[in-house]
């Protein structure tokens, strides 16, 4: 191996100051500078907030975003200390905006029973990563103010005047040569402030958008905890019992806990630690587990339920059909890996479950009623899941190498390397055909499917096995379903959904989405899924190469780059595409197979609460809310077949 010819010595070690580390490389501390990353920094600062919130001490909290994206948080806690830290020789307020690690979330004697944010650094790396940060903060009788530029302190804390009143208020404008965009997004705020309120009763969190000329507000605040999030997450849901199952448990280790069962087949439960999203888990996910498999399988037993020729109910068939939400607060929290989604305080498991089987128990016994209706559906589920197993048992594949009779219509590729390979699940045989002719061998796959597909919202796991739709688009990706679903095993790195452009391409997209989501999650979650990009129009001249259009944006554009070259609108041919099938080979892997020049969509799960949600109002039985979605949402339709 070549040697570079110069020295390695200290003069070779680069040491970062202050918070250049945190310009240097924002992604470490705020995960990415895309959008995502931009409301990161609202978050962090919102954290502290509901911190204090969380000790007791803020009731309100304001949120503004105003014109020109500058964000503005404010509330009553008990404002920022401003004397002097006996470390730095800064004043607190000083050395929580610039000094990584400082802030009063470490140690038993920190300011804070528990908290949330990002590791006590959500302050400083806000500062760091915007243009310019104010801070005004009211506590000991007087108002104090700082500012700072890009992490920079510009004015030093000083106060300004006297007030009786206690509190925080932080404005900062984003670093526009940090973040790839400075837009914040208003859904996306209110979606993540809503569950902050549900997390912390009796809260009440405001956020106005100032930006347009008809602003926007949204007000949260619920005193009924969890209980109102659970009665939200299923809102659109039949529900098994109107009043959700409610544990609240003050102390040492606060514990709270909703539950409430509906008619559908999914299992839907959310965990928090500290008011932190555990979307893996850990060990308070693993106690309420135990304890719900435990105490429904006790009561079954005891009121004769569970006849002889029925064994014990799994946990699968206990939690078909329920929205729980969990949440605890730890003062040391441990989380497995660096991004805070899985808990690993072993003590968590025990004390969790413990309560659980105690608040639980007395549940079914003081309410047979519900306790009944829950059970008949869990021993519904097990018989079910017995039939999915031995349905399960034909279409299984134990290995994604391992040789097996694939669907017979689709047209594999040659490559074994999942990582580079693709399948196109197309609709119809037509398409299915230029497809075939026009992919590339090597690594694309094609499964065409025909006719509408089973609807899974509606359906039990015993149904979806069998079914002539779905089964080929299981045996092809070749990883399982549902619980036994092993991302590992997949055949095709990419699974590319090819419909037409049209309603009937809509709802099988819809359809497959909703497979995907219910029964192949990690599939979604883990980046696997596109959809095509066929082209809605292609304009074509005798002597001029064609011209593809993919929506009728480029179709301007397009015709007004003809006109530039001095050839009339009225001289080009257009054609609009309505189906895949209307495409020769060529056509469609210029268009939209090869790698080159296609456009995919890659289809994420950013927020699986607002996923679920969307599901259930499109695929569910309740027509009243896809009324209203449909009614809400037809202005924004572009392209319909009439």
């Amino acid at each position: 191996m070549e040697k570079f010819n110069h020295e390695y010595n200290a003069d070779q070690i680069q040491v970062l100051e202050g918070l250049e580390a945190v310009r240097k490389r924002p992604g470490m501390y705020i995960g990415s500078v895309s959008v995502r990353g931009l409301h990161h920094l609202v978050y962090e600062i919102v954290d502290n907030s509901v911190d204090e919130a969380l000790a007791g001490y803020c009731k309100n909290i304001s949120v503004k975003i105003e014109p020109g994206n500058i964000i503005c948080v404010e509330d009553d806690g008990r404002g920022i200390p401003v004397d002097i830290h006996p470390k730095t020789k800064l004043s607190a307020a000083e050395t929580v905006y610039t000094k990584l690690h400082a802030g009063g979330k470490f140690g038993g004697d920190s300011g804070y029973k528990v908290s949330g944010g990002l590791h006590g650094v959500g302050a400083s790396v806000v500062n760091a990563l915007s243009d310019w940060t104010e801070v005004t903060i009211q506590r000991d009788g007087g108002i104090y103010t700082m500012s700072f530029e890009r992490g920079k302190v510009v004015k030093k804390l000083e106060r300004i005047g006297d007030s009786d009143k206690t509190g925080t208020k932080v404005r900062f404008f984003a670093d526009g040569s940090i973040f790839e965009t400075l837009e914040y997004e208003f859904d996306v705020l209110e979606k993540r402030f809503r569950e902050m309120a549900f997390l912390t009763k009796g809260l009440h969190i405001t956020l106005e958008d100032l930006r347009e000329e008809t602003p926007k507000k949204a007000d949260f605040c619920f005193e009924g905890g969890l209980k109102s999030f659970v009665e939200y997450l299923n809102k659109n849901k039949e529900k098994l019992h109107q009043e959700p199952i409610y544990i609240d448990k003050e102390g040492e280790f606060p514990v709270e806990i909703a539950i409430q069962y509906t008619t559908s087949y999914s299992e839907n439960i959310y965990t928090f630690v500290n008011n932190i999203n555990t979307i893996e888990g850990g060990t308070h996910l693993e106690g309420f587990k135990r304890s719900l498999t435990k105490v429904f399988n006790d009561y079954a037993k005891s009121h004769n339920i569970l006849k002889e020729k029925d064994s014990n109910l799994l946990g699968d068939d206990i939690r078909e059909g329920i929205t729980a939400v969990i949440s605890v607060k730890v003062k040391e929290p441990q989380f497995e890996g660096q991004t805070k989604t899985k808990l690993g305080n072993s003590e968590v498991s025990g004390i969790v479950q413990s309560l659980v089987n105690e608040y639980l128990s007395a549940f079914l016994e003081e309410n047979p009623n519900v306790a009944k209706a829950i059970l008949d559906k869990c021993v519904s589920a097990s018989r079910a899941r017995e039939a999915a197993r031995k349905a399960r048992e034909l279409v299984r594949r134990k290995s994604a190498l391992e040789t097996t009779t694939l669907p017979g219509k689709l047209a594999d590729c040659s490559s074994k390397n999942s990582e580079e390979c693709e399948v196109y699940i197309v609709e119809g045989d037509s398409a299915g055909g230029s497809a075939k002719q026009g992919r590339d061998r090597r690594f694309q796959a094609i499964l065409p499917l025909w006719g509408k597909m089973l609807n899974v919202e509606k359906s039990r796991a015993d149904k979806i096995y069998g079914n002539d739709k779905l089964n080929p688009v299981i045996i092809a990706i070749g990883a399982g379903i549902g619980a036994d679903f092993d991302i590992t095993k997949i055949r095709y790195g990419k699974v590319i959904i090819m419909a037409d452009a049209d309603v009937d391409g809509a709802h099988i997209r819809t359809l497959l989405l909703t497979f995907f989501f219910r029964y192949m999650r990690p599939l979604v979650e883990n980046g696997n899924v596109y959809l095509a990009q066929p082209p809605l129009y292609k304009l074509s001249k005798r002597g001029m190469e064609d011209i593809y259009c993919y929506n009728d944006e480029e179709l301007a554009k397009a015709y007004k780059e003809i006109e530039e070259k001095g050839i009339s609108k009225d001289q080009v041919s257009i054609q609009r595409y309505k189906g895949l099938g209307e495409m020769n080979p060529e056509q469609l892997w210029e268009t939209t197979m090869d790698p080159e020049r296609r456009v995919l969509i890659q289809v994420s799960v950013d927020d699986a609460i607002k996923a679920d949600e969307t599901f259930t109002v499109l695929m569910g039985d309740d027509v009243g809310p896809r009324r209203e979605f449909i009614e809400s949402n037809a202005k924004f339709v572009k392209n319909l077949d009439i």
